[in-house]
């Protein structure tokens, strides 16, 4: 499905764990390699509190939170430096000249989501790493850390081809409820026992050639099998279908409320996945959980799907792109599927039409 070899391919509980794994793996990596880093500390722990020598990891500041949030928290531990490279807000991508200029001797890996998860923009993923690789080349003869290179692909698989040939890129996360498999994830990693390091979270039975110990859950690994198979066979009708869709889902929404539609994820020069639509209906008192409160058959979140508890809150992607505070605030996350019919859309324009129809209401 991600055009590697079957023996580069473990299995973990979810993106969350993958996204992780690739991260420690990273740490581990550098301190094992990199003589500055040694002294002072020891392989397995890294270096001391008061090191100044620390592995520097470059990501974007619009990262899903299983990538965020394990990197705050190493940096604030002060095991790494970070780097949170921003997203540009003409574009909503992270562009390469922004991650190669983040760039620093001690970087050991740059970690850049293939697709957003709230806006659906698609990164440059191919050219990023094209342009990393060529640092590498340049490290060759130098003892600094050779740069890992990981994409979390969860947002694309069963969306828009993915290959990791194409990419360029060491670690791929693969995430199975996101192309409707079981609730399982899997790593990609180039080369496993050869090319590029993988050290594990766990320790325990050996399984996985002791990266992923503990006993496999062999149903939910046949189910993604599965899930990669209908993929493989159907990915061009997935995506045009829902690509139709969300087009008509569009087309609507602006038609049935005109000039008050902010699409927050259409920005020039960029692509996007085909399923995802996010949406401001502009207006005073239409905040996203307050319009979905109100809408009996629409079943969608205000940002992450992870998040949306976080249900007062702007997103933060949002924010990050440029979006408008009171646009953002008044953001709905609408995604279609591979069965979704133009005939759900419009009964769920119906369902937002008389949400803000009764609201707008209320104001007067």
């Amino acid at each position: 499905m991600v055009g590697g070899k079957r023996e580069d391919v473990i299995f973990t509980s979810g993106g969350t764990e993958a996204n992780n794994m690739v991260i420690l793996t990273a740490m581990k990596h550098f301190w094992n390699t990199f003589p500055e880093a040694q002294a002072g500390g020891d392989k397995e722990n890294g270096p001391t509190l008061h090191r100044s020598v620390k592995p520097h990891i470059v990501t974007s500041n619009i990262e899903h939170d299983s990538v965020r949030l394990p990197l705050e928290a190493f940096q604030k531990e002060r095991k790494i430096d970070v780097t949170f490279v921003p997203a540009s807000k003409l574009t909503g991508r992270v562009e390469v000249q922004d991650v190669l200029a983040a760039v620093r001797p001690t970087t050991c890996l740059v970690t850049i989501m293939m697709a957003n998860n709230e806006t659906g923009i698609i990164m440059p993923i191919a050219d990023i790493m094209r342009a990393v690789r060529s640092v590498n080349s340049e490290k060759r003869s130098t003892p600094q850390p050779r740069i890992l290179l990981h994409t979390d692909a969860a947002q694309t698989i069963g969306k828009v081809p993915v290959d990791v040939e194409e990419l360029g890129v060491d670690y791929l996360t693969v995430v199975g409820h996101k192309f409707y498999g079981p609730r399982i994830g899997a790593l990609y990693i180039r080369g496993l026992r050869h090319d590029t390091p993988l050290y594990p979270m766990l320790y325990g039975g050996g399984q996985e050639d002791n990266y992923r110990p503990g006993t496999e859950n062999t149903g939910m690994i046949a189910g993604l099998g599965m899930a990669a198979s209908l993929v493989n066979n159907n990915l061009e009708k997935y995506e045009s279908h829902m690509r139709e869709v969300r087009d008509y889902l569009e087309q609507q929404l602006q038609d049935r409320f005109g000039s008050s539609v902010h699409f927050n994820g259409r920005l020039a020069g960029s692509e996007r996945i085909p399923n995802t639509c996010n949406v401001s209906i502009l207006g005073q008192g239409l905040q996203g959980q307050r319009v979905l409160s109100r809408c009996p058959h629409l079943q969608a979140s205000v940002g992450s799907a992870c998040h949306s508890h976080k249900v007062n809150r702007p997103s933060h992607i949002l924010l990050a792109i440029g979006i408008p505070c009171e646009v953002a605030g008044n953001a709905l996350r609408l995604s279609v599927g591979r069965h979704t019919t133009k005939q759900d859309i419009d009964l769920v324009l119906q369902d937002l039409q008389e949400a803000v129809s009764a609201i707008t209401a209320e104001q007067h």
